[in-house]
């Protein structure tokens, strides 16, 4: 059965009132973090979701197919041209008529090859979405437009850049861990001592894509506002990428909501 939820005022979740529009058509985006100890992800508790319906969204699925030997042969014709015009060549071809004979007998011909076209796999960067999310104020632009936009923005940012420098936040953890405090509780917020910005899920047209980051948001500064100076309607570009790469058993996954393994 299909998901069905509330997209009106007195939805819980950051969003617009969108009554009448299929929920198929709304994207919810949320936190998520690891399950456990496990290389899979599930959705945070108790953090806000995200809804808004999507223009211009595409998945971009780069795959690294490449050929090695896609050139090998071709450098053939101008180097035989080439020892030609040097007179390389001459003791082999004899006079002129028969040095442009011989060139002639290559008109036509390629040195590609089955073997030397074949294509090997090298890689593939992570998925790419690019997308624009709507936003748009019936009532209150503060909670339909502005308390969503700034929940996307904080989720795109570093949750936390530490104060101080990696010298002194290394000689905190060593203190912590003279102290007694366990090593990984104690050095690895002092060698890092910032937080990275959130991992976040989508859910879209019936199928859900997590861990993703998101690389880039823009906001439309000249967007209409109301007579207090907050947006009423905001059409935000968005580039969401996977945290890495994916394989089939990833892509079947995001139709049952496990997300990938990453």
């Amino acid at each position: 059965m299909a998901e069905t939820f509330p997209v009106s005022l007195g939805d819980p979740a950051l969003s617009s009132m969108w009554d009448g529009l299929s929920p198929h058509l709304i994207a919810s985006f949320y936190p998520v973090e690891r399950d456990g100890s496990s290389r899979f992800w599930k959705r945070v508790q108790g953090m806000p979701v995200v809804r808004a319906p999507l223009t211009d969204c595409n998945l971009d699925i780069s795959l690294g197919w490449q050929s090695p030997f896609e050139n090998a042969g071709q450098s053939a014709m101008p180097s035989l041209k080439a020892m030609l015009s040097s007179g390389a060549l001459q003791p082999w071809v004899g006079d002129d008529g028969k040095a442009s004979q011989f060139i002639g007998s290559f008109e036509g011909r390629t040195g590609i090859t089955k073997l030397n076209s074949q294509q090997v796999f090298s890689g593939m960067p992570p998925l790419k979405f690019q997308m624009t999310a709507l936003f748009r104020a019936w009532r209150d632009p503060v909670s339909e437009v502005a308390a969503p936009l700034n929940q996307l923005v904080k989720w795109a940012l570093p949750d936390a850049l530490a104060d101080d420098g990696p010298l002194l936040a290394l000689l905190e953890g060593i203190k912590k861990a003279a102290q007694g405090q366990p090593l990984d509780k104690a050095m690895a917020p002092s060698l890092l001592p910032s937080t990275a910005p959130t991992k976040i899920a989508m859910k879209y047209k019936g199928r859900t894509y997590m861990p993703l980051v998101i690389e880039s948001i823009t906001l439309p500064l000249g967007s209409p506002i109301d007579a207090n100076g907050n947006f009423v309607d905001i059409a935000v570009p968005m580039t969401i990428c996977s945290l890495a790469a994916i394989d089939g058993k990833d892509w079947d996954r995001t139709t049952n909501g496990k997300g990938f393994s990453a």
